[in-house]
């Protein structure tokens, strides 16, 4: 059961990101700010929803949260300060974004960067327990997809449409047998071998 909030009277935004362990393409971040009374039965941690649901709650969240922002860093970014540093750099651009400061940041996963002025927590597996963690966690896995999808168009033999981007078994021998692509990691272990 997915709790409203950590606190009771401070104004929370949630941050997530989607994308961490791919080999290519961005990794996106997401903050989302819900109102207290916010409730759909669907939502959850996006890895446990079909991609049906988690586009079905897309313009659901987005209309009904009270502020939110995606945000892209490219894959030579995280080439140059690293995947963690650029999850929480995404994180930090969401916030910068918003039209509602927020007063407490909820952080899924357990490392963050303070944001300057703001108080945050850290919360193992958050997008299975805090609704706004939850939210930004779909933002940022549907942004992410359908990202990959464009790219995909691009760069076809690569099968970015169904693997979007993460290191499968194709993936893999898609870049043997092409080379790596201005949108491959290249600090990532792109082939199993390597």
């Amino acid at each position: 059961m997915l709790q409203n909030r950590w606190s009771k009277d401070l104004i929370e935004v949630g941050c997530d990101e989607a994308g961490r362990g791919c080999l290519a393409g961005p990794v996106f971040a997401a903050a989302v700010i819900l109102p207290d009374n916010f409730h759909h039965p669907w939502l959850n941690d996006s890895k446990q929803l079909t991609e049906q649901k988690r586009e079905a709650l897309r313009p659901i969240i987005e209309q009904e949260a009270l502020a939110w922002a995606v945000v892209a860093v490219s894959p030579q970014e995280i080439d140059e300060i690293n995947i963690l540093n650029a999850s929480i750099t995404g994180m930090h651009r969401c916030i910068d974004q918003l039209q509602i400061v927020p007063e407490l940041i909820l952080v899924d996963g357990n490392r963050f960067k303070p944001y300057v002025g703001i108080i945050h927590q850290c919360v193992v597996k958050g997008d299975s327990k805090f609704k706004s963690i939850a939210a930004a966690s779909i933002l940022a896995k549907t942004h992410r997809d359908e990202h990959m999808a464009r790219l995909h168009l691009e760069f076809p033999h690569f099968g970015w449409e169904v693997n979007k981007g993460y290191p499968t078994k194709a993936h893999r021998s898609a870049i043997a047998a092409h080379g790596s692509c201005p949108h491959h990691r290249m600090t990532f272990k792109l082939l199993a071998d390597q």
